[in-house]
Parts: C-alpha cells; sequence; structure tokens
C-alpha cells in the first residue's frame, strides 16, 4: 500500500461521509446549551432529550447539522442522537435535503374526545384556510383538555374549545391568552398544615411503618392505572440495596385523562409534598418528575413551587429534577418512562427485573402516579378511616374521574370509588348533554374497553369491571349516545394506538396496524379481528399491545345489534368463533 493511499484512508477516517462537524454549529450549541467542558455534566446521557428540547425550541425544528453538533458536544454516537430525536414525536428532525417547517405549526388534537367535537371538520377548514407554506396544520393525539373540546395547539400554546376563527386569529395577531393557572402558593399551603408530615417523617416524630400502614388500611392504589397497593409498592423498593430514586410519572397520555393536570393545577404544594414523603420512604438519592410535554403551563408552575421550596429550605437545589416527556404515550409504561429518563427512545423494558429492583440509573426505583402521592398528606391528617369509607356499592377510598364525551359538564370530578356511569353522569356531569342519549361509555379510556348503556349501574373502581372485558385504568371516561358512529370510534382509538405503538414487538407494531386496516372496511371480518387481538393480547410486550384490542373486543360482544343498524355484517362463521362453538 502507497503512502498516498494510507494518507486517503487517514482522511476517510476522520471525517467520515456525510458526517462533518460544523464547527460553527458546535460554538452555537454551547452558546445554548453551555460549554460541556467546564460543566461535565452536561454531556450525561440523561441530558439528551433536555438539549433536544432546547435546540428544538430556539430554531423550531432539529437539523441534521445541530444534532452532528449534539453528537460530539455529548461525546455520543450520531446513531444514538439521531434514533432518539425522531422516536418522539414533538421533535422535527430535518435533513440535509429537506426544507424546514414554516414557522408555524398548528397540531388539531384528534383523540375521540376532540373527534367527538368536530375536530376532523376542524382541521379540514385550517388545512383549507392557511398557506401551507406559512402555517403547517398536523393531527396530533390527546392534549390532556378533552373537558374543553375541540383542543388546538398553536406553537405550544393551546386554544380551547376551538373554532377555526379562533385559530385564524390567533396565528394572525400572535396574541395568545395565556394559560391562567392560580395554584395555592408555598405560604397558603403551609398554613393549612401543609409539610407538616414532611417534618415529622424526616424528624423521627412518623416511621415509614407507620405510615405504609396507614397507607394499607386506607387501600390507596397506584391511580395510574395498575392500581398496585401503594404500601407493597414501597416494601419491595425498600428491600432493595441503596442507592435508590424516586420517579413521579405526570406523563398521562391516555385519551380521556386529564386528572393529573388538574390536581397539579389545584394545589401543587400537595403534590409535591407527597413525592417527596415517597422518596423519603424509600431512602431516594434524588426526585425525578416526568411531566408530559403538553403541559407548559404546569412546568413553569412546577418549576416555581420547586423553587419555592429550596429558597425555603425545605429541598436541596438539586434534588427533584423536572424533566418533560416529548410526546409519546407509551412513555406512560414506567420501564419506558425510564428509558425516557435515561435519554433513550422510550421502549418498554422486558421484565424481570422489575424497575423496583433496576429501574433509574440500573438501581432500585420507585415509581408513582401524581394522584398517588397527591392523597398521602390528606389520608394522614383526616385518617385512613376517611379515605376508606368514601366508596359505594362495596368499595372504599375517592377516585379522580376526568369525564368527557356527551355530558352536560365535562371535567375532572372527586367522586366515591365504586359509583356507576349512570350515577356520575347524573350527579355531577348534569346529566347527558342536550339532544344526547347514553348509549356507550368508555370507563378507563382509549384502552380500558366499551361498555353499552345498559351496564352503566357497574359499579366503576379496580376489579369491578373486568368480567365484562374492562378495567377502570386513570378512570378517565368517555361517554358516547346514539348519535356516534360506532366504526368511527373503534377506528380512532385503533390509529391512536398504531401511532403510539413503540414498535419495539411485532404482535404490537403489526396487529395495531393491521386492526385497524380491518376496522376501517364497511365489513369487519370478525374471525380475523378476534383472532388477531389474541395474538396481541397474548405476545405483546407490555400493555399497549395488550390492551388496544379491548375496545373492538367489546364492541363486538355488547354492541351486535348497533353493528347490524350501521351495515356492518357480522357473518355466521364469525358468530360461532365468538360463541366459542368452532375449532
Amino acid at each position: 500500500m502507497t503512502n498516498r493511499t494510507v494518507s486517503s484512508l487517514r482522511r476517510r477516517r476522520g471525517h467520515p461521509q456525510g458526517r462533518e462537524l460544523s464547527p460553527v454549529a458546535l460554538v452555537a450549541l454551547r452558546a445554548l446549551l453551555g460549554d460541556e467542558r467546564q460543566q461535565p455534566s452536561l454531556r450525561q446521557r440523561d441530558q439528551l432529550l433536555e438539549h433536544l428540547h432546547a435546540i428544538q425550541d430556539a430554531h423550531g425544528h432539529l437539523s441534521m447539522v445541530e444534532l452532528r453538533a449534539l453528537a460530539t458536544y455529548m461525546n455520543l454516537p450520531m446513531a444514538a442522537v439521531y434514533e432518539t430525536a425522531t422516536f418522539y414525536a414533538h421533535f422535527d428532525v430535518v435533513h440535509d435535503a429537506q426544507t424546514p417547517p414554516p414557522d408555524t405549526t398548528v397540531r388539531v388534537c384528534d383523540s375521540l374526545s376532540c373527534q367527538l367535537a368536530g375536530a376532523a371538520q376542524l382541521k379540514a377548514k385550517l388545512e383549507a384556510g392557511f398557506d401551507p407554506e406559512a402555517v403547517r396544520v398536523l393531527r396530533a393525539p390527546c392534549m390532556g383538555r378533552c373537558d374543553s373540546a375541540p383542543v388546538v395547539e398553536v406553537g405550544h400554546h393551546h386554544v380551547q374549545f376551538a373554532t377555526a376563527e379562533g385559530v385564524e386569529a390567533v396565528v394572525d395577531t400572535g396574541h395568545f391568552h395565556p394559560e391562567a393557572i392560580l395554584w395555592q402558593r408555598l405560604e397558603a399551603y403551609q398554613q393549612a398544615g401543609g409539610y407538616q408530615l414532611l417534618a415529622d417523617c424526616r424528624g423521627g416524630r412518623v416511621s415509614v411503618d407507620t405510615l405504609m400502614a396507614t397507607l394499607e388500611n386506607a387501600g390507596l392504589r397506584g391511580l395510574g392505572g395498575a392500581g398496585f397497593p401503594t404500601f407493597k409498592k414501597w416494601h419491595f423498593v425498600r428491600q432493595e440495596p441503596g442507592p435508590r430514586y424516586c420517579v413521579i410519572n405526570a406523563d398521562e397520555g391516555e385519551p380521556g385523562t386529564f386528572k393529573d393536570r388538574y390536581h397539579l393545577e389545584k394545589s401543587p404544594h400537595q403534590f409535591l409534598e407527597g413525592a417527596l414523603i415517597s422518596a423519603w420512604a424509600v431512602e431516594a438519592k434524588a426526585l425525578y418528575i416526568y411531566l408530559r410535554d403538553e403541559y407548559p403551563g404546569l412546568r413553569r408552575v412546577l418549576g416555581e413551587a420547586v423553587g419555592e421550596l429550596v429558597q425555603a429550605g425545605l429541598v436541596a437545589s438539586e434534588y427533584i429534577v423536572l424533566r418533560r416527556g416529548a410526546g409519546a404515550y407509551i412513555c406512560g409504561e414506567e420501564s419506558a418512562l425510564i428509558e425516557s429518563l435515561e435519554g433513550k427512545p422510550g421502549k418498554p423494558r422486558h421484565r424481570p427485573p422489575y424497575v423496583a429492583q433496576q429501574g433509574l440509573f440500573g438501581r432500585p426505583t420507585l415509581v408513582n402516579n401524581v394522584e398517588t402521592v397527591y392523597w398521602i398528606a390528606p389520608i394522614w391528617q383526616q385518617g385512613a378511616e376517611w379515605f376508606a369509607g368514601q366508596g359505594r356499592n362495596g368499595r372504599s377510598g375517592l377516585r379522580s374521574f376526568s369525564v368527557s364525551g356527551r355530558v352536560k359538564y365535562p371535567g375532572v370530578y372527586l367522586a366515591p370509588a365504586g359509583i356507576t356511569l349512570r350515577e356520575l353522569v347524573d350527579e355531577y356531569c348534569g346529566g347527558m348533554a342536550e339532544g344526547h342519549q347514553l348509549a356507550a361509555y368508555l370507563p378507563g379510556g382509549a384502552s380500558g374497553g366499551i361498555l353499552p348503556a345498559s351496564k352503566a349501574d357497574v359499579p366503576l373502581d379496580f376489579d369491578t369491571l373486568q368480567n365484562h372485558g374492562c378495567f377502570i385504568g386513570s378512570a378517565a371516561v368517555i361517554v358516547l349516545s346514539q348519535q356516534d358512529n360506532l366504526q368511527a370510534v373503534a377506528t380512532n382509538l385503533l390509529a391512536f394506538f398504531a401511532d403510539e405503538s413503540c414498535g419495539q414487538c411485532t404482535p404490537c407494531r403489526v396487529g395495531t396496524e393491521k386492526m385497524h386496516l380491518l376496522l376501517e372496511r364497511d365489513n369487519w371480518d370478525l374471525g380475523q379481528l378476534t383472532r388477531l387481538a389474541q395474538v396481541m393480547q397474548d405476545a405483546s410486550i407490555c400493555g399497549l399491545g395488550q390492551a388496544a384490542p379491548n375496545p373492538v373486543l367489546g364492541l363486538l360482544k355488547d354492541f351486535r345489534a348497533e353493528l347490524a343498524q350501521q351495515q356492518i355484517i357480522v357473518s355466521d362463521a364469525a358468530e360461532a368463533i365468538l360463541k366459542g362453538s368452532a375449532p
């Protein structure tokens, strides 16, 4: 080999084709993020999503030049940076040959509640009304504002009860009504007895065992979906050797769910006290709060509330770490959330080991939902009997129901566990909306299944809905009426799951897409749908693929007459499969 050939190879190895670093971009990145040579913590992998957000916020998109500079900045493979950036819906990656997106992006929520409120027609009007080179109009999954549907996001500002004229006015004038959140400040919360339990825990006046016994007697369970007893989760994490971490899951992405937003807006300090007590109970090295990116107003509120705690000396300056999601429903699954916190694509982990054994940074981790920790201080102050005695129909406790759809007054309602849908609508929601009659409802969001009006007297709680093929999950109740098209409902729900599948396992990745295509047909092949649902439930890695068929199976089980009326034909062979009489 000649010296000239060797020299040429060295040049190519030092400057890989198509991946040349732009020194100017690296300098600009350091000006934006800070100098990683002086602050090595900026290079840690768990900072990747935060850095991507900073670039996206500054430029409106992520160029390949910036991603190459970021890879160098963090000393990461370009493939790792690119994979993470392209996984999340809120990052706009623009390749070298592509034109950057327009300065203004309008996102129209197309979750079921917004669809019922006319989101599809609204999106069509906006697309027709804007110059596509100046304004980009996109569909978007649930924004957590189902009680004010339809919802549109202009930039990172939300327009609730949106109309085409209202959105166009916002875009044309640039005037936004700031998201007004009147939250209880630290001083007011402390005057009402706030943070006394935290002080008693830290001062040794309340033991972990005593507090766990109180939560056990109260029957407090995980209120994010799974319903695992809170005291048991604490116990399992405490059994593992330290150091340990505590993570709060504030990434409520289930269509129809907005209760966590409600509680965080109402009293962030009550939430923070419960979160800090949970971290104390497992002797956590740090407390991480993972907040969905659709809640920019809450990010400001929590930042200010944490600042109040630091200023008052109630918490060390870097103990609470507030992190921002990036638009991925799958990150509601606890192991996917932890992957995201570590700066990776939010893909669920295989279990075991469970996150209580090997969670964040490979250490034992307690993961709790916002509403779960929200109740800790009130339960201690008012007693386990007070909380447990709130239920109806033989159930115990309180639940925060997110109610949307065809009711007169959608919203979050604190109601007894075990309340029925009929009671919830009549007593709390003002009844059905004008001109609508109850036909069906989703008791637990998109994944919780669907029930007919004839089952509106089933108690809504953990363990009461399984015999009906449903579960309560995060208590996201979406109410449907006789005016709603069941095929459109099912298609909307499966389109959501197909979009949000992380793609890691074939039963979910292919199954959700295939089921969505089957549902779009004029006539449903029920045998094929049933077999596909079984495969997805049996073989998917996590709850997304396992639960995605639930609303479809509910329709096939309880809505035979309605499906026939809407001209979705059921064959005799399919009937036999559904009844279990066919091989």
